[in-house]
């Protein structure tokens, strides 16, 4: 169809999903430069679907936000606060940071926050991208200081959690000579409420890369490690995590492996409806036994260990460097837990019950390959894979079935806005958005340069979205 220039693409509007449905480790990536929006046949709008809500200058703490990666806890990656969008357009573009963004954009009151390689954390105005403030937490750490890895300089990569509550926003910082410390920023001003050591106890910081989501449950604030692109050095997979407050003692878990089995997908920790964590493991140096490599393990707010799952080829997966946790596990609105990792085979999981090895509640291909995280609202899960977005809907019994599947393109971690499911081609750098009932291309923008991983934010029908050391806002025009 025709193509449109100017500040950005026509988005045609797209009906609520449940309407729709119910009736039916890389370094940045380098985009082609220019951008060439284009816009598709309209959908019919539902005249079920709910109008959008009028936004009367609440308080921070009423107003719709995105405190924690994919939005929540159960990692949904769902905007509520929008039915369906109409015209959607490039509405702007901050001013350069000071380093590569790995980390999610969060949205709470009238800011956006976004974290950097230059271990900053800068709060941008939601309505024009202005620097509202940025706080400098110290000297990132060179690849040259580091024995492998990729991303150079190292400062903060997982994303920050925010704690609406207390008014505070917590990042894991790598800074000179080589520590990872969790610091405690002011949302209204970047002032430093706290800072101290994060780092693994037993473990060489230059070896644990915190490229997990940080999240909170049962008062504390937690964050996982894993190694660097590479796997080089004696690092293991672990989690720690400190009360709100920042005292009392770090608690610790370090994965039972010989070595490696890191924590590493962006996505982090999930929490299931009883509080506890899930995360899931990569490939670990198993010798002769399981010891907790390429599983899902459930840690209690006191990362004590309390149930776990391994897939019955585990042996396989960690010979063959398959890892299961290249994406994150997700909390189903059921509360049942989905997991797929780089096989491609996807997995309901019971947080109560886990099974061990082999007892997932039902398994089955997907895709080629997967990474990140996913998103889900109701019984469909979205799945970002090597080989495009494939759309599950989740069935009683357990089950699942593919409900559609994208041309192929190499998908970033999907959310869900005004009824359509967004993603950035890691390939070209264009984010793309389609159709949440058929997946149909419906919107699609030329960021530029952009991060492996890279996933927006979606706060009332507007999407923050990180371009390499710019972050790029889409909403109505």
């Amino acid at each position: 169809m025709g193509r449109m220039g100017g500040r950005g693409a026509r988005f045609l509007p797209v009906t609520l999903l449940g309407v729709v449905l119910a009736a039916c480790t890389s370094a940045p990536v380098p985009a082609p430069t220019g951008s060439s929006p284009v816009a598709l046949s309209p959908a019919a709008p539902s005249p079920a679907s709910p109008s959008a809500p009028t936004m009367a200058s609440p308080s921070p703490f009423e107003q719709p936000a995105w405190t924690t990666y994919h939005a929540d806890e159960r990692r949904s990656g769902v905007d509520p606060s929008v039915s369906r969008l109409g015209d959607v357009g490039r509405v702007w573009t901050s001013t350069q940071l000071d380093g590569a963004v790995y980390a999610e954009p969060l949205v709470f009151g009238d800011s956006v926050f976004v974290a950097t390689e230059g271990d900053s954390v800068y709060a941008l105005d939601e309505v024009s991208g202005e620097v509202a403030w940025r706080t400098n937490l110290g000297d990132p750490i060179p690849q040259s200081d580091l024995p492998c890895g990729n991303i150079d300089p190292t400062g903060i990569t997982g994303t920050p959690v925010i704690d609406p509550a207390g008014g505070l926003l917590y990042a894991v910082a790598f800074v000179q000579p080589g520590r990872h410390e969790l610091v405690a920023l002011d949302v209204s001003d970047g002032h430093v409420r706290f800072r101290r050591s994060f780092d693994p106890p037993g473990l060489d910081p230059l070896v644990e890369q915190q490229r997990a989501a940080l999240t909170i449950t049962g008062g504390r604030v937690f964050a996982a490690f894993g190694g660097l692109f590479g796997d080089c050095g004696e690092y293991h997979g672990a989690a720690v995590g400190v009360a709100l407050d920042g005292s009392g003692p770090l608690l610790s878990y370090r994965v039972p492996s010989g070595r490696a089995a890191g924590i590493w997908a962006p996505s982090g920790p999930a929490v299931d409806p009883s509080g506890n964590l899930l995360v899931a493991t990569g490939n670990s140096d198993s010798g002769s036994g399981f010891d907790f490599g390429d599983a899902v393990i459930r840690l209690s707010p006191d990362l004590e260990e309390i149930g776990w799952f391994a897939p019955s080829n585990w042996a396989a997966l960690n010979t063959g460097d398959v890892d299961l946790g290249s994406v994150g596990p997700a909390v189903l609105s059921n509360g049942l837990a989905f997991q797929i990792g780089k096989e491609g085979v996807g997995y309901l999981l019971t947080p109560d019950d886990l099974g061990q090895i082999g007892g997932e509640a039902f398994s089955a291909g997907v895709c080629d390959s997967a990474f990140g995280g996913t998103a889900s609202m109701g019984p469909f899960v979205f799945v970002p894979c090597t080989d495009g977005l494939v759309a599950l809907r989740v069935r009683s019994g357990p089950s699942f079935s593919v409900r559609w599947r994208t041309p192929e393109f190499q998908a970033g971690p999907p959310v869900v806005s005004g009824g359509a499911v967004w993603s950035v081609d890691i390939g070209s750098g264009d984010l793309i958005a389609f159709d949440a009932g058929d997946g149909r291309e419906v919107f699609r923008a030329r960021l530029g340069a952009i991060t492996h991983f890279a996933t927006p934010a979606a706060v009332s029908g507007r999407l923050y979205v990180a371009a390499t050391d710019r972050v790029v806002a889409f909403g109505g025009v």
